[in-house]
């Protein structure tokens, strides 16, 4: 099983950069090993969305449920995939007082794939995804709100 866990201090308000991780449609426009994004459930409470891999020659999907809480958090489960777990969750704070448009913004990541030939196969694709996926949407971020 492996953790990631990132964080960073940014100059935007959580309201934005939550509305980005929670725009998963838009996710191959920026996600270079994001080759398509889809949801297929969309309710009140979040989404169910397919994400498809395809990083150095290895393609996989899979598919999780997303919990939201408005401009603050998003709760990641795995639905189907490569993966035996899949759990994650972003977090959007406030720093300083309401009126600074800036925000801490976490992501934590604790995965597992279903055998040992995935794990040595997808493993390291998905480490290095998990890895740059903050910064990913942080670069997001400055192109969409500069």
């Amino acid at each position: 099983m492996k953790t990631v866990h990132k964080s960073v201090l940014i100059w935007f308000t959580p309201a934005e950069m939550y509305q980005l991780v929670a725009d998963i449609e838009k996710y191959p426009l920026f996600l270079p090993w994001c080759d398509h994004a889809r949801v297929e459930e969309d309710i009140l409470s979040g989404v169910t969305a397919e994400l498809g891999i395809s990083f150095g020659g290895i393609r996989q999907n899979f598919v999780t449920s997303n919990k939201y809480t408005q401009d603050s958090k998003i709760q990641i489960s795995l639905v189907n995939g490569p993966f035996s777990l899949l759990n994650g969750e972003w977090n959007f704070k406030n720093v300083g007082d309401q009126n600074e448009r800036a925000c801490k913004v976490t992501l934590d990541l604790t995965y597992d794939f279903k055998n040992i030939t995935l794990g040595v196969l997808v493993g390291p694709v998905f480490d290095r995804i998990a890895n740059s996926l903050l910064e990913a949407f942080v670069n997001r971020a400055k192109s969409v709100y500069g």
